[in-house]
């Protein structure tokens, strides 16, 4: 597949002409636009990128493939490709949910394309392994998750988007998301769901080469504290923050928190650097 059509199958756009870049990615049954609160904060800085995955936003549905998608690699190869289109070199990549997980089998992958990651409410497992292991779910729990979402679609968009947000006040975050998630295909968010949460990558952090940023929220239900410590602990180079910020998604709900949070992040790396040199 060409440059140009890599562009269009993952409506890649660009903003910011910085000499560094930042790719943001979106998290399940999102789009880019779900940084439009935060993106604005590094435009001036940095040469921003923003893309969608296959089936979602305004990318080229005649290229979503079953098999390809079937797990995450397919989304990891997207990435891969756009990175490769773009001609990239140590950007840092944000990555919301499952995009953490996209974006770090892409480092390990390919770790000269990215210098850092910045990785917002990731998991590398849903799943309870008892007894060393807190994913936060049941399998039946996940199960039953994906039952609902192909017997009745709105019905599990509305209680999905709540669990998401985790506190009744965001009604604005909540109704965003549920219109999101309805907007998509349904057939295709149950797979990449279920390619989502029956994922598991545990083995692959002690791979990750690329220093990293593990922002955790509060009272998150999706991706609860004991997972983002456990991946501070597994991963090397990696930085744990803990957010004030409630539910899994602050850079809908908190996007001032979360745009310092990364400042912080980025200003700290490059005083690192300079201390080095």
């Amino acid at each position: 597949m060409n440059n140009q059509n890599i562009m269009k199958r993952n409506n890649v756009k660009i903003e910011g002409e910085g000499e560094k870049t930042l790719i943001f990615a979106p998290g399940f049954g999102c789009d880019q636009s779900v940084w439009e609160s935060v993106k604005s904060a590094f435009t001036d800085e940095y040469r921003v990128i923003l893309f969608d995955y296959v089936g979602l936003g305004n990318t080229d549905i005649d290229s979503y493939d079953r098999d390809r998608y079937r797990t995450l690699s397919g989304y990891v190869q997207d990435l891969l490709d756009i990175c490769s289109s773009l001609d990239l070199a140590n950007a840092i990549f944000v990555g919301h949910s499952v995009s953490s997980m996209i974006g770090m089998m892409a480092s390990i992958r390919k770790p000269s394309y990215f210098s850092h990651l910045i990785m917002i409410g990731p998991s590398p497992c849903y799943l309870n392994d008892p007894p060393s292991y807190n994913g936060g779910f049941e399998k039946d729990d996940l199960l039953g998750l994906l039952d609902l979402m192909e017997k009745n679609y709105i019905g599990w968009a509305n209680i999905f988007a709540s669990t998401l947000v985790n506190h009744p006040d965001n009604l604005d975050v909540i109704k965003d998301l549920e219109d999101r998630f309805c907007s998509t295909d349904p057939i295709i968010a149950r797979q990449f769901a279920e390619a989502t949460f029956f994922s598991d990558n545990r083995g692959d952090l002690s791979k990750v080469s690329v220093p990293s940023l593990i922002m955790q929220c509060s009272n998150d239900i999706i991706a609860p504290t004991s997972v983002g410590e456990y991946l501070h602990h597994q991963i090397p180079n990696s930085t744990f923050k803990k957010l004030k910020a409630t539910g899994h998604c602050p850079h809908m709900s908190h996007p001032e928190e979360t745009i310092q949070v990364i400042r912080q992040y980025l200003l700290s790396t490059e005083t690192s650097k300079h201390q080095g040199d």
